[in-house]
């Protein structure tokens, strides 16, 4: 799996409210803590689009958590 780069978790920001994202620890998704919103990681790439993103909720029903 590959993993985002350090300089990019700095500068990367949620679309949605512009604050920034943390990597989950399954490494698979970007999360914004502000919005609940988490961004999935599809082959390497985060996908930032606020459609494209799901609820924390969500997340943690796809993962077992």
């Amino acid at each position: 799996m590959q993993t985002i780069s350090r300089e990019l978790l700095e500068i990367i920001a949620c679309p949605k409210c512009k604050s920034g994202v943390q990597l989950s620890r399954n490494s698979d998704a970007l999360i914004c803590h502000k919005c609940k919103l988490v961004y999935k990681i599809r082959h390497g790439i985060p996908v930032m689009l606020v459609d494209e993103a799901i609820t924390m909720a969500e997340y943690k029903g796809e993962n077992g958590s």
